[in-house]
């Protein structure tokens, strides 16, 4: 808006008329003190000020205007029919003036002044709240910087505090933070600490984790510095996501080497009693199945029915220590892998037709669905084969009122998976990534089915040393999904 101030009615009104042809809007005042007034008020791009006014001239206006912050950038342009002399002019310039424009106007040539000062206050108006809000968008950000450095140096405090080797990793997988207990096990920051020559590789777990952008959890043993001792650490590396991007990494080492130790007591004595109790063992089930033979010689004994049911039980005592066995070996690092390329999809048709001609129950259906796997995977066929009868017996002992049991793969560039459903008893949410710890059983099913819960802690394990995943979902009363997945290269 454009101010006019003069204290004659006819030189308003001409010049509001001139100035609103041209779609400028228009304010008027016909003094001095008036234009002050409204200037305070209103927002003004342009004052056009008569210097022949009674009271308060045009340059008493103008360096009042001058003395307040809200108009003294307001750009003046002084009209004068009588002060045409250099110094009036020049004291128009001094009092805070743009231009000096004597009477009579060029009407043309005061709209190209009228629109050039007009055009170059509104550009600096609007650069001043580009500025204003850049220097609040500095200040935020700064404020936000100093935030984030507190929140940063807190975190850190807590990283320090932790009894734990703690650490962090940048999104490209780099360590740049680490707390004092990190370097009594590796001389440098940027280097994971040594571990056991018969562990697994941290940088190579973790770069297989970094690719699914999934957690990684690892029993290794790391050398301490001073001592040279290599002690057990629980590794936990924890991706963190903000807005669906991976942002870093958070890990820890937890000393577990008194928990170790404690469980290799129990392993070594699973172990002793496990060896203990296959030697008797073996004798008696070959003195009964001896007596089995001699029994069924003579039609007329029915007490075969029984050796046979025996015989039955000793096979079950005979796959449980089998089960403790194996639980030692993977405790004490001696479960052997020998992978080398196998027809996966031939061993899943031998297992299924395996399970379907030994199972008791011949009501049993199991399905094979989606599309065959066509080429040779390195895998151990004797262990898969061990996951796969441990899947799909279950499937078929937790529904006991379906016997449908349905086996699927999924081939892609990077894995095969196999997965086997069936439609019983189901497994509650939170307790679904408990069930392959050792010894653990799902209370609800505990008392109806029998077992040790060792079954699927020697699958997980199987599977991890063939650097594959393992998995579940489930739903209660509508059955459960088991699945593992064998890397492709």
């Amino acid at each position: 808006m454009i101010l006019i101030v003069d204290d004659n009615q006819n030189n308003i009104y001409s010049l509001k008329k001139l100035l609103e042809s041209k779609d400028f809007q228009v304010d008027t005042a016909n003094s001095g003190e008036e234009a002050l007034g409204k200037a305070l008020k209103n927002n003004y791009a342009l004052i056009i000020l008569d210097v022949q006014m009674p009271g308060m001239d045009g340059f008493e206006v103008a360096e009042n205007f001058a003395g307040y912050s809200k108009t003294k950038e307001i750009p003046i342009i002084f009209l004068s029919a009588v002060n045409t002399e250099k110094k009036f002019i020049t004291r128009g310039y001094n009092s805070g003036g743009k231009d000096y424009v004597t009477k009579p106007i060029d009407p043309e040539i005061l709209m190209l002044k009228v629109k050039t000062f007009y055009n170059m206050q509104e550009n600096s108006l609007a650069m001043k709240k580009t500025q204003q809000s850049l220097e609040l968008e500095v200040k935020g950000r700064r404020e936000a910087q100093v935030s984030m450095k507190s929140e940063i140096d807190h975190f850190q405090l807590m990283l320090e505090a932790l009894p734990q080797i703690a650490f962090t990793l940048n999104e490209d997988g780099i360590v740049n933070f680490v707390n004092k207990k990190w370097f009594e096990y590796s001389s440098s920051d940027q280097e994971f600490p040594e571990t056991h020559s018969d562990d697994l590789n941290i940088d190579e777990e973790f770069q297989r984790c970094k690719k699914k952008g999934k957690a990684l959890e690892l029993e290794v043993r790391i050398k301490n510095i001073d001592s040279g001792e290599y002690r057990y650490h629980l590794l936990r590396m924890s991706p963190v996501y903000q807005n669906k991007k991976l942002k870093n990494w958070v890990g820890t080492f937890t000393d577990i080497e008194d928990q170790k130790k404690v469980e290799k007591e129990k392993d070594e004595f699973l172990s002793i009693a496990s060896h203990e109790l296959k030697t008797p063992l073996t004798s008696i089930k070959a003195y009964m199945q001896l007596l089995d033979r001699k029994l069924k010689l003579n039609t007329e004994n029915t007490e075969a029915v029984f050796v046979t049911k025996a015989l039955d039980q000793i096979e079950k005592l005979n796959m449980l220590i089998t089960d403790l066995l194996d639980v030692s070996k993977i405790e004490n690092g001696k479960l052997k892998i020998n992978k080398k390329p196998n027809d996966l999809e031939k061993l899943i048709h031998n297992t299924i037709d395996t399970i379907l001609q030994t199972h008791e129950n011949q009501n049993v259906k199991i399905e094979r669905h989606i599309g065959k796997i066509n080429q040779l995977i390195s895998f151990d066929d004797i262990r898969i084969e061990q996951v796969l009868i441990n899947f799909l017996t279950n499937a078929i002992k937790y529904s006991p009122e379906n016997n449908q049991v349905i086996v699927t793969t999924f081939v892609d560039d990077d894995e095969v998976k196999v997965s086997v459903t069936d439609f019983g008893i189901g497994i509650p949410d939170f307790k679904q990534d408990a069930v392959f710890r050792k010894f653990y059983r799902v209370e609800e099913s505990s008392v109806q089915f029998q077992g040790m819960g060792i079954g699927l802690y020697i699958c997980s394990e199987i599977i991890k040393q063939h650097h594959g995943t393992i998995g579940l979902s489930s739903k209660l009363e509508e059955g459960s999904t088991f699945y593992f997945t064998l890397p492709l290269n």
